[in-house]
């Protein structure tokens, strides 16, 4: 336990609020930020990070998480914790109690991030920086001129491409983490060419053209809480996307009832013909990014995410 008061986080979390702590226990922390369950002053229970002295303003993606949790609960959809305050130093949000996974749960949860995805997004990407695990997560729209490359005179895309979705996946979510690989040792020469290719071919790859939905973008299952015969979701790197890239997420980590989650998103809004071949594709940012992390324990599932994606083709 943490006593509240001036000092520590809980002080932190105290001037943040403007209100006094009951309680405020640790529950340990990652990437250099602290967890911590709290007791409010009126009762209520809180979860809150706090970011540790070794990163700098605005690096543990607070705003960004905010604002995330913020926009997808918009959709009224699926549902996400509350934000309760945040600041570059911290954030609090309302306390989720998790439950065992059930079956009708995951069957409800599939429909749910159906709607959500259906809320859609003015366009890929998001109007603010983006962080994924303390990294930095590009979320710049596309150039005008690179949105319309390729584009038939009708304004349509080639067959097979989807409305600037490839170009952008390529852009902000397979490069940035591939040089970050190479410039760490971890790829070599031919490895980072291998995924060069995949980018350079994500038109190809990437099936029916759709518009852009409204993604938490850092669906796997240890951000998928069950509270209430729901899934929740926390800890988004939200953005307009491509829907397949959440469902790639879950099946990456295993997902519990993932069948069950699938099936009734089926029900709800079919997906394309051919995603399950496009789950590598999608599944290779979020490798690249543990291989940004984590080095050579995941440089041979990112490779062999890559090729996999290509033999699709």
């Amino acid at each position: 336990m943490i006593a509240p008061g001036p000092g520590g986080a809980a002080g932190q979390l105290e001037r943040l609020l403007d209100a006094g702590l009951r309680d405020c226990r640790s529950l340990g922390g990652q990437h250099g930020v602290g967890h911590y369950r709290c007791v409010l002053a009126d009762g209520r229970a809180a979860f809150a990070k706090v970011a540790g002295e070794q990163l700098s303003a605005g690096r543990a993606g607070f705003g960004a998480e905010a604002r995330g949790l913020a926009w997808l609960g918009e959709a009224g959809a699926v549902p996400v914790p509350e934000v309760l305050g945040w600041d570059d130093g911290a954030l609090v949000i309302s306390w989720v109690q998790a439950e065992r996974a059930e079956r009708r749960a995951a069957g409800r949860f599939g429909r749910e991030l159906a709607l959500l995805h259906a809320a859609g997004a003015a366009g890929y990407g998001a109007p603010w920086p983006g962080t994924i695990a303390g990294l930095p997560l590009p979320n710049e729209p596309l150039p005008q001129e690179a949105q319309t490359d390729g584009a038939r005179p009708d304004g349509a895309r080639p067959d097979g491409a989807e409305e600037g979705w490839p170009e952008w996946y390529a852009s902000q979510r397979l490069l940035p983490y591939l040089r970050l690989a190479v410039d760490a040792g971890t790829f070599s020469a031919a490895d980072a060419r291998l995924v060069e290719t995949v980018a350079a071919r994500a038109a190809e790859l990437a099936g029916p053209a759709e518009p852009p939905s409204r993604i938490h973008g850092d669906c796997w299952s240890g951000n998928l809480l069950w509270s209430g015969g729901r899934g929740v979701l926390i800890d988004p790197a939200a953005h307009g996307g491509h829907r397949e890239t959440d469902l790639a997420m879950l099946a990456l980590f295993g997902a519990p009832y993932l069948d069950q989650i699938i099936a009734s998103y089926q029900e709800a809004a079919p997906l394309a013909a051919g995603w399950q071949a496009r789950v590598p594709l999608h599944q290779l940012h979020p490798l690249l990014v543990h291989v940004c992390l984590f080095g050579d324990a995941y440089r041979d599932a990112a490779l062999h995410a890559a090729r996999s994606a290509l033999a699709a083709s």
